[in-house]
């Protein structure tokens, strides 16, 4: 009876867990009816960028409790160690070939929008019901789940007469993918030569469209929709009031479709532009910044050695300019060394920008970049014997630009960029007149041939200053 009674017992706790099992695979199955979809293809000088970007994304989404899988479009060539990244991170990775872009002969195409038409690929995940296409430069602020009941097709218009391809809502189908690629074969019109232009022109009547309302009852909707402006906020509207005001639709989505070098990812985009920061604040939460953080550091610390080592050495520095009583022979090389005394000071102020990490967070590259410039200016002071804060002037108006940027209490973005016009305006002639003084202080030193071995003429305010 005892025995009994437990092999009952057994055959119910695992007839509850194939139950439980069932209905956890039926959640499983469920949250896979839909699918969040971006692409990712090699040949552009920011692949990178994108790579991180788009991990960033994707991690958001699933932070936010997006109810769909997570999946990338990859070229073949995408490197493996990057695949593995987004699978490790839960994404699908499609692995497709690169569709030739028939208007690469174009006369206004763009050859960074040469593999974009990638993203038709997204009509062939048949695998779901519906996809959410999206490109890598999005910021999402809250969950956008209810786009999955669209119809077949619904974007936004960030321009008045033309929908953006930055997020669109489809529904996969491989008859549409078939005629895509014959439409692509037969060369149909593309202004711009780039997914964009080739999908204003397959739904030419989209602007004609009703606007998307999600129904309450979650009901999937059928035809083709035009989507409310707050799923594709161009961040251009922010910074004109500085915060959000979209009242046709919910504030869902950040797009940044302009300004290439000024994506958000960019460690100088803040505080040059305020949302910046927002997208590196999803970074920080969502993946961090391991693998940066090395580099940084290494820079620093050569920075920092620099800094001491041409401090200490600056008596042997000078003597590799002025070394010995100039000849009038010698006055070509006096010249060549006032000319390299000038780009030595410009490069002091580019190198550092060129070799920090681009994606690493603003708070650690503008200091990393101030440190950087400021040790190699030290150089140039030490080996021309310069007035430090004429070669310096620049390196404090720097930061007092990003001081004045990075003020957080403007009443709106007009009154930002009047600040910093105006700061830009009053520190501009300081700098000029700095940089003239430099070069006629060089040339007053190399006429009197004021440095011998050994004597450096230093005034008394100089070693003050430095």
């Amino acid at each position: 009876m005892g025995r009994s009674w437990w092999r009952s017992l057994g055959l119910c706790l695992l007839v509850a867990a194939w139950v439980a099992g069932a209905e956890g695979a039926g959640e499983v199955a469920a949250a896979r009816r839909h699918a969040y979809a971006a692409m990712m293809y090699m040949g552009t000088p920011r692949d990178y960028e994108f790579y991180v970007a788009t991990r960033v994304m994707m991690r958001s989404l699933r932070r936010l409790s997006a109810d769909a899988a997570r999946v990338v479009i990859a070229s073949l060539d995408v490197p493996p160690r990057w695949v593995q990244a987004l699978k490790d991170d839960g994404v699908e990775v499609v692995s497709v070939e690169n569709l030739k872009n028939p208007y690469e002969q174009q006369e206004n195409f763009n050859t960074r929008f040469k593999l974009t038409l990638n993203k038709l690929y997204a009509w062939s995940l048949v695998s779901y019901e519906r996809v959410v296409m999206l490109d890598s430069d999005n910021i999402f602020l809250q969950n956008t789940d209810e786009l999955f009941q669209c119809g077949q097709f619904c974007a936004v218009f960030i321009n008045p007469c033309i929908f953006h391809t930055g997020l669109f809502v489809l529904q996969p189908s491989m008859d549409v993918f078939k005629n895509m690629l014959h439409e692509l074969a037969v060369g149909r019109e593309n202004p711009d030569g780039a997914d964009q232009g080739f999908l204003a022109s397959y739904f030419p009547d989209l602007l004609d469209q009703p606007m998307f309302h999600p129904p309450v009852n979650g009901t999937k909707l059928d035809g083709t929709y035009r989507l409310p402006l707050g799923y594709q906020m161009d961040a251009s509207y922010y910074y004109l009031k500085l915060r959000w005001s979209i009242p046709c639709g919910p504030n869902s989505v950040i797009t940044f479709p302009s300004a290439p070098w000024f994506k958000p990812w960019y460690w100088w985009s803040w505080p040059v532009l305020p949302l910046g920061l927002s997208w590196h604040e999803q970074r920080r939460e969502n993946l961090g910044y391991s693998s940066e953080l090395p580099v940084v550091l290494i820079q620093a610390l050569l920075y920092i050695g620099v800094i001491a080592v041409t401090r200490l050495a600056r008596p042997s520095l000078s003597k590799m300019c002025y070394n010995r009583r100039m000849e009038k022979s010698s006055l070509f090389l006096l010249s060549l060394l006032r000319v390299v005394a000038a780009w030595s000071i410009l490069a002091a102020y580019t190198f550092p920008f060129f070799v920090i990490p681009r994606t690493v967070h603003p708070l650690f590259g503008w200091p990393l970049y101030l440190l950087g410039s400021f040790s190699l200016s030290s150089i140039v002071i030490n080996v021309f014997l310069l007035h430090p804060l004429s070669v310096l002037m620049t390196w404090f108006g720097i930061i007092g630009a990003l001081f004045v940027m990075a003020f957080p209490w403007y009443l709106n973005g007009v009154v930002r960029a009047l600040a910093v016009s105006a700061y830009a305006f009053c520190c501009a002639p300081l700098i000029w007149a700095s940089l003239v003084k430099t070069m006629r202080s060089l040339q007053i030193l190399i006429e009197r041939d004021a440095f011998r071995l050994g004597e450096p003429n230093q005034s008394a305010e100089f070693t003050k200053l430095y």
